[in-house]
């Protein structure tokens, strides 16, 4: 009998990932693309592109229609927040599209891009930059297996931990090809922990 995707399969898929202008945003056959590798059943992918895999076998071939509210949100406009210069490691070298992960004091991180500089602050927008889009997926599944325990468990931990983020397990994938200038830098932020974070 033939795997299909269900809880605890471990699926890779190759995917081409396009906006409702027909504009591609990311495909794991693009340069230093991949397939993505996930268990499924625990939140590692979006959710409408998750729930529109179920039932697939290797081999089959299908065109996934995500809205906002099924991945990555609508847009909150109180994530666009002002961040004096001061609190940045380098400000005078950070350019708009640079990202870099904000830290709240109990270690929950989001990832904020800047969309302006000013004299005294710098202008970030923590929303994922695919908030607000419906997204087009174009998916080929190449391999269904049962996923192992030790497979198993490291996405649970991975769900139980990804429940205190903005960003999910599959931002790695969907991010449009030259974001992350600047990511990994830290920024600490004292009080804006309730802005940042739902």
């Amino acid at each position: 009998m033939t795997a299909e995707i269900q809880s605890n399969t471990f699926v890779t898929l190759d995917y081409i990932l396009k906006d409702e202008k027909g504009a591609t945003l990311d495909e794991s056959e693009s340069e230093g693309g991949e397939p993505i590798k996930y268990v499924h059943g625990y939140g590692m992918l979006v959710p409408g592109l998750e729930a529109g895999l179920v039932g697939l076998k290797p081999g089959d071939k299908k065109d996934i229609v995500v809205t906002a509210d099924a991945g990555f949100g609508e847009r909150d406009e109180e994530l666009i927040l002002e961040i004096d210069r001061g609190e940045f490691p380098d400000p005078d070298k950070i350019t708009p599209g640079d990202e870099f992960v904000a830290e709240s004091p109990d270690g929950d991180e989001v990832v904020m891009r800047v969309v302006e500089i000013k004299t005294e602050a710098v202008v970030v927008d923590a929303n994922h930059p695919l908030a607000g889009q419906t997204l087009h997926y174009a998916v080929v599944v190449r391999e269904v297996r049962e996923a192992t325990e030790e497979e198993i468990e490291t996405a649970a931990a991975a769900f139980d931990e990804a429940e205190a983020h903005v960003h999910d397990e599959n931002c790695d994938h969907d991010h449009p090809p030259g974001e992350g200038h600047g990511e990994g830098q830290i920024v600490q932020l004292g009080k804006k922990k309730k802005d940042l974070t739902n």
